[in-house]
């Protein structure tokens, strides 16, 4: 059985009677259920918060500790879990009765002394609404990450990389510290697609991704800046911090040679480095302004190396108020 279909066919039962708990049991266990035993509201709740909570939950309306409708609530209360879908078990049939139970959160109700056929039905009705929402979820997660991530390499795309650029300047803004960028760019590429096709180009980029996503920290942003350029924001960091963080992303990227199907490909890259210090902030463009002049001079002094931007304004012409800095893509 797949962890999918066992983790809905687990299911809670919370009766305090023990005759109707153990009638319960043994008609779930039949039809194929893990059951999982509380004997009041207080013990089904504290279930239910577990890490390994069962999807599907069989509660009596009446019981000590915690009604059956105040576990309810309190599970609904916590948005950020997979769903658990609940039904309650009462000898009450009022429809006030059961208006109140459905607004407390539960999905279903039944009526004591309940038919086993009909439980059995309505359970099977909450799993087949479990699986579709978790199709569901799955579904936006995946279209979620298609809007924000680079569909060849995996790393944020370009929108997302300056959006967590522009972020952790303003977090600089409001709490101080340092925090540095590096823009990194896979030298010769040209050299890469016009030898070897660009579908091996394409298995570069992608095992380059990979060894930058390996060599950075958890908390650091890694994204595909423009075509063979990449951008790493380092939150913390000040210019020996980050200058390392350059050296370990370009020594991995140096070795082994990237194994694709047209062959073994030596790549190397090149890095420019920029910092915002406390004392002296820049604003994003500069910023980028400035590690872009140190890719350069990465460039220029044979690649394969790593340069630190220097102070003060950035050397090359930028850009116009509101034009987007473009990516420098073309002969590098």
């Amino acid at each position: 059985m797949t962890t999918d279909r066992r983790e809905k066919s687990r299911i809670l039962i919370a009766e305090d009677d023990p005759v109707s708990r153990r009638v319960l049991q043994t008609f779930l266990q039949k039809w194929g259920y893990e059951v999982i035993v509380a004997e009041d509201g207080t013990q089904a709740l504290a279930i239910l918060e577990r890490q390994d909570f069962p999807r599907l939950a069989v509660l009596d309306w009446m019981m000590p500790g915690l009604e059956g409708t105040q576990v309810c609530e309190r599970i609904r209360k916590e948005r950020n879990r997979a769903y658990v879908y609940i039904l309650l078990l009462t000898a009450r049939n009022q429809k006030e009765d059961i208006l109140k139970g459905l607004e407390s959160g539960a999905d279903d109700y039944l009526t004591k002394p309940f038919d086993a056929q009909e439980l059995r039905a309505r359970l099977l009705v909450g799993q087949r609404i479990l699986s579709l929402q978790d199709h569901l979820i799955e579904a936006r997660e995946q279209l979620l990450f298609q809007a924000t991530h680079d569909s060849l390499t995996g790393v944020a795309n370009r929108g997302v990389i300056l959006d967590a650029l522009q972020r952790e300047r303003a977090r600089q803004s409001r709490g101080g510290g340092n925090f540095g960028i590096v823009l990194m760019d896979l030298d010769h590429f040209k050299y890469v697609n016009d030898q070897y096709g660009h579908l091996s180009g394409d298995a570069v980029l992608q095992e380059a991704a990979r060894r930058i996503r390996a060599a950075v920290r958890p908390y650091d942003t890694v994204g595909r800046y423009g075509g063979e350029e990449f951008l790493i924001v380092v939150p913390a960091s000040d210019a020996m911090g980050t200058m390392g963080l350059a050296e370990r992303i370009r020594k991995s990227i140096e070795t082994p040679p990237v194994h694709t199907e047209a062959g073994e490909i030596q790549i190397t890259a090149s890095m420019g480095v920029a910092i915002s210090e406390a004392g002296i902030p820049l604003d994003a463009q500069d910023l980028l302004q400035l590690a872009d002049d140190a890719l350069y001079r990465a460039k220029d002094h044979g690649r394969n190396r790593t340069e630190l931007a220097t102070a003060g304004q950035p050397s090359r012409v930028r850009p116009a108020a509101g034009e987007e800095i473009p990516a420098q893509t073309g002969s590098k």
